[in-house]
């Protein structure tokens, strides 16, 4: 993404002028796109024009509307981002207040404006328009007739192409079958990597698989390199390729393959190493020792206070939520977090590493000592917590025993007034008897 234009005012509200150059870029516009923001696009119109005579003539016309944001939708399949809401601006053609749609497309300007950029806002627009910010690492996933072509950059996982090809087994039909069958399934691969691969960006290529498909899938990607001119380009990159393990052809293996610690050591020079490393450090010290693994909003949060966290790791998700005031306690979160000079890695929802981190609330933290919340216990202690410092519960506690004492004096006096009366009663009634006794 281009910046053309970054005005920023003391009170943080400001514009910026930006431009969209691949589709990566989208993602990125739709974490730092807000409901309330003010967005500026050039859009074609359907403009109704009345004739001298009284008739109505419709025309298609270029137009630059302002609107306020109301609605974001992203498709990250059909690479579309379109963003709705009310025009804010007086237009010549298109009345105020009334609502409109703008898509955003490659190559096209638009500014926005905010009331305040926080500081998530101000460090999305950095990373998006740095030039070092690209898809630097490609991965091909894959088992006999199935394939997933992904192109891994630091924010988000892009399967480029998923390969579907019928491959008959050898013990159903005959090895010939089966050998043409993994040839035609092996050309449709190369073909879609010379449409997808740019090797003059790509610094990694892993190619990961169960058992031997592969290494046969690399020799024959060098044979065919070394036979036809369109291929050529893959001999040539040669020592960029990476051939590894995988459980299966499906997506989800990726993250089993960017966890292999002898894939992290090869792309230690690539963006995406650095989100797999580190939360692969989270997971280590979760098992290892709990005490310095946090996650969750409040533990988190409570680790903070006491200036323990030294990486927080937090999911772009949780900055894109319509609540303003949810929005604005995980970013006080993580100022909070710089500001005691701890690490923040931001985490894209689309990328493998971020999926797993949504599992965890979105939220972690590795700690700087082991911490203990005290805290925690005493919710799962009620008879602690109602003998706490608060005088009045004390008072109170203090007021029912008396009260419960009372009531157990009024219940011995009752019974002993009881029991005399009894004791009355039976006195009176031999008094009785004796006197009848005496008349009869």
């Amino acid at each position: 993404m281009k910046l053309i234009k970054k005005y920023i005012e003391k009170d943080l509200s400001g514009y910026v002028k930006l431009q969209l150059e691949e589709e990566e870029d989208l993602w990125h516009c739709y974490n730092l796109i807000s409901v309330g923001d003010q967005l500026t696009s050039s859009t074609v119109r359907k403009i109704q024009k009345e004739t001298a005579t009284g008739s109505v003539t419709s025309e298609r016309q270029k137009l630059k509307i302002t609107i306020l944001v109301t609605k974001i939708d992203h498709d990250n399949e059909s690479s579309l981002l379109r963003v709705s809401g009310s025009t804010c601006v007086e237009n010549k053609f298109v009345k105020l207040g009334s609502f409109h749609t703008i898509d955003l497309e490659m190559n096209r300007e638009f500014q926005l404006q905010k009331q305040e950029w926080d500081m998530i806002s101000l460090e999305l627009v950095k990373n998006a328009t740095d030039i070092g910010q690209r898809a630097d690492v490609a991965a091909l996933i894959m088992n006999e007739g199935l394939a997933n072509l992904c192109l891994i950059t630091s924010a988000m996982t892009v399967v480029k192409s998923r390969i579907e090809v019928p491959v008959p087994r050898k013990g159903r039909s005959t090895s010939d079958n089966h050998q043409k069958g993994l040839e035609n399934f092996f050309n449709t691969i190369l073909q879609s990597m010379s449409r997808n691969i740019n090797f003059d960006v790509v610094k990694c290529f892993i190619i990961a698989s169960p058992a031997f498909v592969k290494d046969k899938f690399f020799q024959y990607m060098m044979d065919q390199s070394s036979k036809n001119d369109l291929y050529k380009v893959f001999r040539q990159n040669k020592s960029k390729f990476i051939l590894t393990h995988s459980s299966s052809g499906h997506r989800y293996s990726l993250k089993e393959v960017l966890s292999d610690q002898s894939i992290v050591q090869q792309l230690s020079n690539t963006k995406a190493a650095s989100e797999v490393k580190i939360l692969n450090d989270f997971y280590d010290m979760l098992k290892k020792d709990p005490n310095r693994a946090f996650y969750g909003f409040e533990h988190v949060k409570k680790a903070n206070e006491r200036l323990a966290i030294e990486t927080l790791l937090v999911t772009d998700e949780l900055f894109r939520g319509k609540d303003v005031k949810t929005r604005k306690k995980y970013v006080d979160l993580v100022q909070s977090v710089k500001d005691n000079k701890g690490d923040v890695k931001l985490f894209s929802g689309l990328h493998v590493t971020g999926e797993q981190l949504s599992k965890l609330s979105g939220v972690a933290a590795i700690l700087r000592y082991p911490l203990e919340l005290e805290d925690e216990e005493e919710e799962y202690h009620p008879d602690e917590s109602e003998n706490g410092d608060d005088g009045n519960s004390n008072n109170n506690s203090n007021n029912e025993d008396d009260d419960y004492s009372g009531y157990e004096n009024r219940s011995t006096r009752t019974s002993r007034d009881d029991s005399d009366d009894n004791d009355n009663r039976d006195n009176f009634e031999d008094e009785d008897y004796e006197s009848f006794s005496s008349n009869k």
